[in-house]
């Protein structure tokens, strides 16, 4: 019997690498600006970095934090395969600092009411994982 691929389930799930040492740093309560520093595409530092400024009231600097994570993960989901589109998923645990960055962004494009970058991040992140939208939403 003969096999086919299925041509329209889409590209599969995209898993970004572990970052061990970096992961161990945030673990054990290192800065995440001191991570960040050490591991500028560690994206859980950016993500970190973004939610306790944005807590903090400062909605620009959580932006830019934001906005450095998301860049730096989509270096990253680029070079594990991924081609633009596709799930990113929630469960595999390398990914959740990319995911944070990406609905912190859209969260501070909000606060500073750039509206329409808002409404994308958050379209892009319920269409990479809508796991991570819910679990980010509360």
């Amino acid at each position: 019997m003969e096999t086919h691929e299925n041509l329209l389930a889409g590209p599969p799930p995209t898993q970004l690498p572990d970052n061990a040492e970096a992961r161990k740093m945030m673990e054990s309560g290192i800065k995440a600006a001191d991570v960040a520093a050490r591991f500028p595409t560690y994206s859980a530092a950016w993500a970190t970095l973004a939610d306790d400024y944005f807590a903090a009231g400062h909605a620009i600097t959580s932006y830019a934090f934001a906005r450095t994570g998301y860049h730096r993960g989509l270096d990253q989901l680029r070079r594990a395969g991924w081609k633009g589109h596709g799930p990113i998923p929630w469960d595999h645990e390398p990914n959740r600092g990319f995911l944070r960055c990406l609905n912190a962004l859209a969260r501070a494009a909000n606060a500073i009411g750039e509206k329409d970058e808002a409404e994308r991040c958050q379209q892009f992140l319920r269409d990479s994982s809508p796991e991570a939208a819910d679990a980010l939403s509360n």
